[in-house]
């Protein structure tokens, strides 16, 4: 198989992995998908990017990768509390879907590298995701600005909550600033992805969203100051705009972070901290504070837990939470470690938006699209392989036969 045609096929299955972990629950459309058909779409792209993974890697040639490897780890507390089906079947079914995610990541992994291929694969799959939806936003603005959301931007053609439209506009905003900052995109190209995904990520009033952009970007632009000319200057803009925009639009900007509510939901997280208390507070077995409960849809008595560290105590106990948190110490020491450039960049602002992100978002702990945030990092941080020594004065030199030099 020619390079060309393996990576297309490599790109295709990157952006099966990201369909996958669109969810098959959300807002209303303008025409009802049932349920059961986005689950066949979602799983089926899991399965067919598994399948093409294999075809395109039929030797299991991997790359060794911590990530992974502690993904792989993840599986066990996992399959351990799901096997008691106290969550029923369901439980199994997400821990196989988490095998695949993780199996088709191993096989990807032979061409992780340290470069921006996967980087430009990322932010075409979830662009193409963001154009759905400003396409729904236009063909229906009554269904994709709902007031049961309280006017908060939704998928109108694809189910997808404001958390996720403002997730994928913030990773691709901050992905493309950076690639625009190491100039390895042109200013035209770029405005075209930022500017309409600014847009969209304010329409979602997605306050971990914006918060995780900004921070994220501060930390990895940070890490080019010394090297890049350009983001010293990126940075310096970016302070004086910013505190302008403070100052003249403070009252604005305080409204749109509140959301029209009240100080007290506020600060009650939307009240995310009575349903983490009474989690914390329900009486537990050994073996479910060791191991977990089994994986689930998230929640507990029947709401959400909009935290990935609980979700994931609650679901695979204290060791997934030990496994988790061990990934992202990982990541950011090898990011830490590595020599200032854009992949390393690239790696740092993703990182550090899915720990921000984690406190009130779920997904650090089954297949979700923060977990292809951080494989994406992962790739970025691999270590080239080093470059053949040329051959010198003192090298041994291969005899030539006889009939060779005729």
């Amino acid at each position: 198989m020619r390079a060309d045609h393996k990576s297309k096929i490599v790109g295709t299955v990157w952006g099966l992995l990201a369909l996958n972990t669109l969810g098959s629950a959300g807002a209303r459309t303008v025409v009802a998908i049932p349920r059961s058909l986005i689950q066949m779409v979602t799983m089926g792209a899991l399965v067919a990017a598994f399948a093409l993974a294999l075809a395109v890697n039929p030797r299991a040639r991997i790359r060794p990768s911590a990530f992974v490897f502690l993904l792989t780890l993840l599986l066990v507390p996992s399959v351990i509390a799901s096997v008691h089906l106290e969550v029923g079947f369901g439980a199994l079914f997400r821990c196989f879907r988490l095998a695949l995610f993780v199996g088709t990541l191993w096989l990807l992994s032979r061409w992780w590298d340290g470069g921006l291929t996967f980087v430009r694969h990322h932010i075409r799959m979830y662009f193409a995701v963001l154009v759905l939806v400003a396409v729904g936003l236009a063909v229906a603005p009554g269904t994709a600005l709902p007031e049961y959301y309280g006017g908060r931007l939704v998928g109108a053609l694809w189910p997808l909550t404001p958390p996720q439209i403002g997730q994928y506009a913030a990773v691709v905003i901050g992905l493309t600033v950076l690639l625009l900052l190491g100039r390895r995109t042109g200013g035209a190209a770029a405005a075209t992805v930022i500017v309409p995904s600014l847009v969209l990520l304010a329409m979602t009033h997605t306050r971990t969203a914006t918060l995780g952009l900004v921070i994220g970007l501060v930390l990895a632009i940070g890490s080019l100051v010394l090297t890049s000319s350009a983001a010293r200057r990126f940075f310096a803009w970016s302070v004086l705009c910013a505190t302008v925009a403070a100052v003249v639009f403070s009252s604005a900007l305080r409204a749109w972070f509140l959301r029209g509510q009240s100080q007290e939901n506020f600060s009650n997280l939307t009240g995310r901290a009575k349903v983490w208390d009474a989690l914390l507070s329900a009486p537990r077995t050994a073996g479910e504070t060791v191991f977990g409960t089994g994986l689930g849809d998230k929640s507990f008595d029947g709401l959400p837990i909009d935290n990935s560290w609980l979700a994931v105590f609650h679901e695979q106990g204290l060791i997934g939470v030990t496994i988790v948190a061990a990934i992202i110490i990982v990541l950011g020491g090898v990011a830490l470690l590595r020599p200032p450039s854009l992949p390393r960049a690239c790696a740092i602002f993703l990182i550090s938006y899915c720990a921000l992100s984690s406190y009130t978002e779920v997904g650090l702990g089954d297949a979700s699209a923060y977990l292809l945030h951080l494989a994406l990092a992962a790739s970025l941080l691999v270590a080239p392989a080093p470059a053949a020594p040329l051959p010198t004065a003192d090298s041994p030199r291969r005899r030539i036969p006889r009939w060779a030099r005729r």
